[in-house]
């Protein structure tokens, strides 16, 4: 992957879980709901001063959401960080960079 391109989507892993799983809070605020499904389906990152997760979360029946959370790298000992998300999003629906 170079620097600023992003990856291709591949399944969630534990690790894409537990990012998704940390903002979670933050998008039940600002949807003014709670998630009882919120499952990492697939993800992409993009290198940068960091690194940018794109993450398509299943969030029950059949309503995804895209996050986009930036990581800082690790000297600069940063919490993670929502980006942004997309709401009403399908299974099928590519994630791509926003």
């Amino acid at each position: 992957m170079l620097c600023g391109g992003s990856s291709a989507a591949r399944p969630a892993t534990e690790e894409t879980q537990r990012i998704a799983e940390q903002v979670k809070a933050q998008i039940e605020e600002k949807e003014g709901k709670t998630f009882d499904v919120f499952t990492a389906v697939e993800f992409k990152t993009q290198l940068v001063a960091g690194t940018n997760y794109f993450i398509k979360v299943h969030v029950g029946n059949e309503e995804f959401m895209h996050l986009r959370v930036f990581k800082s790298l690790p000297h600069e000992n940063e919490q993670l960080s929502l980006h942004s998300y997309q709401g009403s999003k399908t299974k099928h629906d590519e994630l791509a960079y926003f």
